[in-house]
C-alpha cells in the first residue's frame, strides 16, 4: 500500500480528526521508540488520543489540534491497555501551541510543559531535533510510529501496540498536484517499497514523529523550521 505523507500534515488529520493511520506498516519492537509519548485526552464525551514525542525531560512536542481537552502523558508504554511497568503517567502543567496556528493545515505544533521531570530509563528516551537550517537528503529512509489505527478504508480501532512504517523522502514535485501541500514547510515522503503511485496523505498518529537517522525531522512540520520557536519557548518557560 502506498502512502504520501505531508509536513506539516503528515502524521496528522485535518483539525478535529485526531486519529491517523500507520497502513502497511507492523508492530513496532517494544520499547524500541523510548522517546514515544501516548497522550490521553479528556473530553466532555469520552476520551480520544494522540501522539508525541519527548524532547527534553519535561516537554513533549506534540499536534496543535490536539488540545481539545485535559492531556495526561504517558512514557515508556508499548501496549497503551495494560499498566507496564516502564510506564510513566505526567500531568501537563502548560500547553503551548504555535502562535500562527489557525486550525488549518499549517504550524499545527504545540509544546506540553509537563509538571514533572521524566525519569530516563531504557524505556523513556530525549530524542534529538534537527539544526535550524539542517535539510533533509532525498531516499533518505524515515519512519512513522503510532498508536492510530491500521487501516486506511473501512472500520477499524486504533491500535493498543506501538506500530511503525518505513518510507523515503521524495522530491518536491512528486506531492505538489496536493492542494494542501506547501513546498517551504512540508516534506513529501512515500513507501520506499512501491512509489508508483502516492495514495494517502494521512498515515500515522496525530502527534507522532517522523524520525530519520535517530532524528526527529517531522511532526506537524518540517521540524528544523519551527527550531528557533521551540527552542526560545522552552528558555522562556524554564526560566
Amino acid at each position: 500500500m502506498q502512502l504520501l505523507l505531508l509536513l506539516p500534515t503528515a502524521f496528522f488529520l485535518p483539525p478535529g480528526v485526531l486519529t491517523g493511520w500507520i497502513t502497511g506498516g507492523k508492530e513496532a519492537r517494544a520499547h524500541s521508540k523510548p522517546y514515544m509519548a501516548f497522550l490521553n485526552i479528556s473530553m466532555k464525551h469520552g476520551h480520544e488520543r494522540c501522539g508525541g514525542f519527548l524532547i527534553q525531560k519535561n516537554f513533549v512536542l506534540t499536534a496543535a489540534h490536539c488540545d481539545l481537552g485535559k492531556i495526561v502523558v504517558y512514557l515508556g508504554a508499548h501496549n497503551v491497555t495494560k499498566r507496564e511497568r516502564s510506564q510513566q503517567c505526567l500531568a501537563v502543567r502548560r500547553k503551548i501551541p504555535h502562535p500562527k496556528y489557525n486550525k488549518t493545515w499549517e504550524n499545527d505544533l504545540m509544546l506540553l510543559k509537563l509538571k514533572g521531570k521524566a525519569k530516563l530509563t531504557k524505556a523513556v528516551q530525549l530524542v534529538p531535533l534537527p539544526e535550524a537550517s539542517e535539510e533533509m537528503m532525498l531516499r533518505d529512509i524515515c519512519y512513522v510510529v503510532g498508536w492510530g489505527n491500521t487501516r486506511a478504508r473501512g472500520f477499524s480501532l486504533p491500535s493498543t501496540t506501538l506500530q511503525e512504517v518505513n518510507l523515503k523522502v521524495l522530491k518536491a514535485d512528486r506531492c505538489t498536484h496536493y492542494p494542501q501541500f506547501i513546498p517551504t514547510s512540508m516534506l513529501c515522503v512515500g513507501d520506499p517499497r512501491e512509489l508508483q503511485h502516492l495514495m494517502f496523505i494521512l498515515q500515522g498518529d496525530s502527534g507522532g514523529p517522523l524520525v530519520c537517522d535517530g532524528t526527529a525531522q517531522g511532526i506537524v512540520s518540517f521540524v528544523s523550521v519551527y527550531i528557533p520557536w521551540i527552542q526560545k519557548t522552552m528558555r522562556k518557560l524554564e526560566d
